[in-house]
């Protein structure tokens, strides 16, 4: 089988695809560089969109440059290459977080997205901030969920009742803490953006969901005192579904595989029609995040996904698409797309 060129409409369709992942407040912490000659991505941080106060350690940061990192591979296997990865590859580089070589025809192996109607589902998949009816997903999908993680080198653990209340209790704990943290509350409005606002990045207010009458379900409050229009307070599901994404180390490299993972999980939900929100609250105060492991040893929370049916969550804005693709050693800045 020949491997088809390198040319201006597959870069786009593979940083079209990168960019479509979730990041933290929809900062798209991400930049790419393309050299034809080699077929290879740099895949880069872009630490001027990190969140000082949610995110010191920049490991929220990883995990939406992970994510976006899967959703190249999925868009490069579409594409029949065989995308081969190497996480920060160069010590004296730190900015640089990945690459990925296009090699010749895909090999179905443990580095590829198992299934092939993934590429679909990066366009569709959405945070829904809305209440879920509360029908159970079927274990069959939560056992291809798990092993989704377990593909990229994380555990996704599911609760029972009573662990599912402790997370969200500790979740609903950290929305607390932020409520009470002017600087914490600030950043966070700093990513909101109003209808008809010229913004490429953050969180449009249409995007937000509602508050839980009932209060158990930990949604963030993005906007704060702010006086911008509420959706009335709805009742949420009653038993939620979530799932704990963890690793078994906590560096760099974890992050990013993380990330993978989180996007890989998420992608495999949508595929079956199952909506999913992210919980990131407790992750970012230190006790509540070791808190989230429980009993368990050398356990490292990294996210908490709720998960279910209902209602497809509103879309986030990116920024522009630069289809001509640059080489890593021309002049001119590197190619950058950016979506939550």
């Amino acid at each position: 089988m020949q491997t088809r060129a390198v040319d201006a409409t597959a870069v786009h369709t593979l940083l079209a695809a990168a960019v479509a992942a979730p990041s933290i407040h929809n900062t798209q912490p991400w930049r790419f560089r393309v050299d034809l000659d080699s077929r290879l991505l740099e895949v880069r941080v872009d630490r001027g969109r990190r969140l000082p106060m949610a995110d010191p350690d920049l490991r929220a940061q990883h995990l939406s440059v992970g994510a976006a990192l899967f959703n190249l591979r999925v868009a490069a296997v579409h594409l029949g290459w065989d995308p081969i990865v190497r996480l920060r590859p160069a010590a004296d580089d730190s900015d640089l977080l990945a690459t990925v070589r296009l090699a010749g025809a895909t090999t179905e192996d443990a580095r590829q997205p198992a299934r092939r109607d993934l590429y679909q589902a990066v366009e569709r998949r959405h945070t829904s901030r809305m209440p879920f009816t509360g029908r159970p997903v079927p274990d069959t999908i939560v056992t291809e969920m798990i092993s989704s993680a377990r593909a990229e080198g994380a555990h996704l653990d599911v609760p029972d009742i009573v662990g599912t209340r402790r997370l969200l209790r500790l979740t609903r704990a950290a929305e607390a803490r932020d409520a009470a943290h002017p600087a914490r509350a600030a950043e966070v409005r700093t990513w909101i953006t109003a209808p008809g606002a010229d913004a490429s990045y953050g969180i449009p207010l249409t995007a937000l969901g509602p508050r839980d009458a009932s209060g158990r379900m930990p949604v963030r409050d993005f906007t704060g005192a702010l006086p911008a229009p509420r959706l009335p307070a709805l009742r949420f599901e009653r038993h939620a579904q979530v799932a704990l994404l963890w690793t078994s180390r906590d560096g760099r490299e974890d992050w990013l595989r993380a990330g993978q993972a989180l996007e890989r999980v998420l992608l495999t939900a949508t595929v079956h029609g199952v909506r999913t929100s992210m919980l990131h609250q407790a992750m970012e105060w230190p006790d509540l995040r070791a808190a989230m492991a429980g009993s368990r040893r050398r356990c490292f929370p990294q996210l908490l996904i709720r998960f279910g049916y209902g209602p497809d969550g509103g879309s986030t804005p990116r920024a522009p698409a630069y289809p001509a693709p640059r080489s890593v050693t021309g002049p001119g800045p590197e190619a950058s797309h950016m979506r939550a």
